[in-house]
């Protein structure tokens, strides 16, 4: 058994990676093709039109352009890829540190509303092992962010807690939390089969402002007056509050790096998530980078940008 220490080195995916499916929102056809990347690339939405990338926008709460039922980023002229966060989610949760995400749509697929399908997609291509140490952001100091009756918090950890609660107004969710030291294996299987969930009574109101057009009981958990609307049921035990744990993971995920600190939310949302990491970085003396200890070289692995990127100018 090696005694190197355990996720010391970067990862990417081990090759390409494609997945099409509907935007949640848009209810358009929408595709993302994950591809390899080198050391320090970090997590990189690749826009592209008519075959040629348009815009190279990082994975960065300061590319946070809307929090409005979903986490949308976008650049400067702009070019957005809007519900981002649960295939964000899988990548952080499975300890993915670079990737090019080439899109060739404004959103990415919702697939079954969780982030079960791109977890499968990963692990079925594997990660390769880069040769640059892990690098990680280190909460320093607690962070505390309010918002109404709603609040979030950051502090000093070894490793990466998570604790979200809920509390609506109803029987179906009531309150809800949950607490895990997280990890691949336990973001794999207590978290990432979790799916999205909206009300009944609200359906109406969101298709006439132009959202929840490729909704339906195959990507969302609908919740009626008193019951689940989903013939399956539910699929966890509390899968509200993990699909919101889940929401948690992505967002953190716009960091830019792991992060090593425990996180703690009350009735929050992407937007209490975002106020958090923006707190975060926003006070330098809260945090700093770190990385793995430094392990035996290896021959670096070899990288292309897509073939869209190549010489692309945007």
């Amino acid at each position: 058994m090696s005694n190197r220490f355990i996720g010391s080195r970067q990862t990417t995916v081990a090759r390409e990676i494609e997945l099409t499916g509907t935007g949640v929102h848009s209810g358009a056809p929408a595709s993302v093709i994950l591809h390899p990347a080198e050391a320090d690339a970090g997590l990189r939405f690749l826009v592209t039109q008519r075959g040629r990338v348009i815009s190279d926008i990082e994975a960065s709460v300061h590319n946070v352009k809307s929090l409005t039922l979903c986490t949308v980023i976008g650049d400067e002229d702009g070019n957005t890829v809007s519900t981002v966060e649960h295939l964000m989610a899988a990548l952080r949760g499975l300890a993915v540190d670079n990737c090019y995400i080439e899109i060739d749509s404004k959103e990415v697929p919702i697939m079954d509303g969780s982030s079960a399908t791109f977890v499968e997609a990963i692990d079925d291509a594997g990660l390769m092992e880069l040769s640059e140490p892990r690098k990680f952001l280190k909460v320093i100091k607690p962070i505390r962010v309010e918002d109404g009756d709603c609040f979030g918090e950051i502090a000093p950890h070894t490793g990466f807690h998570l604790d979200v609660e809920i509390d609506f107004d109803s029987p179906i969710i009531g309150r809800q939390r949950l607490a895990y030291e997280m990890s691949p294996g336990v973001f794999r299987h207590e978290l990432s089969r979790a799916r999205t969930f909206g009300f009944m009574r609200d359906v109406e109101h969101l298709w006439k402002n132009g959202l929840a057009l490729g909704a339906n009981l195959n990507n969302t958990v609908a919740i009626g007056d008193d019951r689940v609307m989903n013939s399956e049921g539910l699929r966890y035990p509390e899968e509200f509050v993990r699909h919101k744990m889940l929401d948690a993971v992505g967002d953190l995920a716009l960091a830019g790096l792991p992060i090593l600190g425990a996180f703690r939310s009350v009735r929050g949302g992407h937007r209490l998530n975002s106020l958090v990491v923006k707190a975060l970085l926003a006070d330098k003396s809260a945090w700093s980078v770190v990385q793995a200890p430094k392990v035996r070289e290896t021959t670096p692995a070899s990288f292309a940008y897509p073939t869209a990127y190549a010489g692309s100018s945007y």
